[in-house]
């Protein structure tokens, strides 16, 4: 045990510092990683958000898919690693540049969904308990504020935590953890995003059917 950590801090002090060296192999499988986990936090984060604000009343699935995972999360993770990466050595500048980043990828995303379907909005903080400053219901200060805090949470622990298994694990394991998980995911979001393109059943009728309230 004590031996992982002192290798954990290791890798932790190269990652922040100087870099990490990794092969080809261990990059591609840290990204499909970090996809199925921020993908995994984001969906963990709206769920909590909805029964706070509902006092917990009733159980809201949130998303749009069969597993606990939320693409939106997922890709924004993929935007902050480029954007932040050489300023890991400054939370600060990370939380900024992150809020600022999401805030516009929320922005767009929302509005391109609106756009092209006629008004479909899959979030609103306008109805939002803490949403004030909102621009149209696709974007507020709170949420920009909880990207950044995210950020951090993906450039000093989730991101180090995936490099670290990328190099303690054997190429074997590793490439079969980061694969099949990313694979589950991706298989997930497309069928449901084309049974719901086809007017078809999709993983929120099934839900639906089990008596659970989703969102």
């Amino acid at each position: 045990m004590v031996k992982k950590r002192l290798f954990y801090r290791e890798t932790f002090r190269e990652y922040l510092n100087d870099g990490v060296k990794l092969e080809l192999y261990q990059k591609i499988g840290i990204l499909f990683l970090v996809v199925v986990f921020a993908g995994f936090a984001g969906w963990l984060w709206e769920f909590s958000l909805q029964e706070v604000g509902g006092r917990f009343q009733h159980l809201y699935i949130k998303g749009g898919n069969l597993l606990p995972w939320i693409n939106i999360y997922a890709y924004g993770a993929l935007l902050i690693i480029p954007a932040t990466y050489r300023l890991r050595r400054y939370p600060w500048a990370v939380f900024v540049v992150a809020a600022i980043v999401c805030g516009f990828l929320e922005l767009f995303a929302g509005w391109a969904v609106f756009e092209v379907g006629h008004g479909t909005r899959y979030w609103n903080y306008l109805d939002d308990w803490w949403g004030a400053g909102s621009i149209n219901g696709f974007v507020c200060p709170a949420s920009a504020c909880a990207f950044g805090v995210g950020a951090l949470a993906l450039m000093y622990w989730l991101l180090p935590f995936c490099v670290y298994l990328a190099k303690k694990m054997s190429k074997k394991a590793f490439l079969t953890l980061a694969i099949t998980l990313f694979v589950m995911v991706m298989v997930d979001d497309l069928v449901n995003l084309t049974l719901k393109n086809m007017d078809l059943p999709t993983a929120m009728n099934l839900y639906e059917s089990w008596g659970w309230k989703y969102k």
